[in-house]
């Protein structure tokens, strides 16, 4: 893919939003068809690259501050926003139709919610209030709750429910060790999700906090019967993931190790399908 495009599209972080489908539609307890898991990957892989395009349109000027982003390609003027807009709209329709091919209407407007929370609600709120981070972090909730909707599962089942939890609050960590990497960047820029981690007296214990509360939810799937032996301890073993990832003293290493904590689930539950 070309460089400006893979800045664009964020692929790798797209990809990762795709595999948590999958493992919401492997939660499913009835078989699930082959062509179900590659358009449930595909298609919310899709969705989240065009929601990355119209982000950065919508983010712009702010990306120009950062270090970070600087090198994006409307801040580097390498894209019109023209061209970003539709590729953006484009790629989203593509999306939106391979949910359309083997699912319902429902995998569709949650496909929709959640671009429309991403862009609309937590995009404009982070420079205005910290609170869009927990906000924000309702989008990964999303990517399972499309996968378990493409198999056949509806949204008031406690199965679903917690893994979208999980992933939920995987979020705000996650985001945490990514702020303790650039938080002047944000600073300068202006974005005030910082201010959420950055209570300098209780921050420590805020963030363990967090990391108890996936752990929980964690060990919460295998002990209601979600996870069934003989996979249930290797799913309790992924609990000690964010874990390692704190323990870890390179904050260069932190982030990604807490970003193997979806794939590890992931991988878990397809295993779990298969056998």
């Amino acid at each position: 893919m070309n460089s400006h495009l893979a800045k664009l599209f964020r692929p790798r972080l797209a990809l990762l939003n795709g595999v948590t489908a999958v493992g919401g539609a492997c939660l499913f307890p009835a078989s699930v068809p082959a062509a179900t898991l590659l358009a449930g990957c595909s298609g919310v892989t899709l969705l989240a690259m065009g929601g990355s395009a119209l982000n950065q349109l919508l983010e712009r000027d702010v990306d120009a501050l950062m270090t970070r982003t600087m090198l994006r390609p409307l801040p580097q003027g390498r894209l019109s926003t023209s061209a970003v807009l539709l590729a953006g709209i484009g790629t989203i329709l593509a999306g939106l139709a391979t949910l359309s091919a083997t699912g319902g209407l429902l995998p569709i407007l949650l496909g929709i919610s959640a671009l429309v929370w991403y862009l609309a609600v937590y995009t404009p709120l982070k420079q205005k209030t910290a609170l869009a981070l927990p906000l924000g972090a309702l989008c990964g909730a999303f990517p399972p709750l499309i996968g378990w909707s493409l198999a056949g599962g509806g949204l008031t089942d406690y199965r679903i429910i917690i893994l979208a939890g999980l992933l939920f609050i995987w979020q705000i960590p996650h985001f945490w060790l990514l702020q303790n990497r650039h938080e002047a960047d944000y600073l300068k820029a202006g974005i005030r999700l910082v201010e959420f981690c950055a209570m300098p007296s209780g921050r420590a214990a805020l963030f363990l906090l967090w990391l108890t509360a996936m752990v929980a939810a964690t060990i919460l799937l295998p002990a209601l019967g979600c996870i069934a032996s003989p996979m249930a301890p290797w799913f309790l073993l992924t609990s000690l993931i964010p874990v390692v990832a704190v323990l870890v003293r390179s904050e260069r290493l932190q982030f990604p190790i807490f970003s193997l904590f979806p794939l590890a689930l992931t991988i878990i539950l397809i295993v779990q399908k298969i056998i």
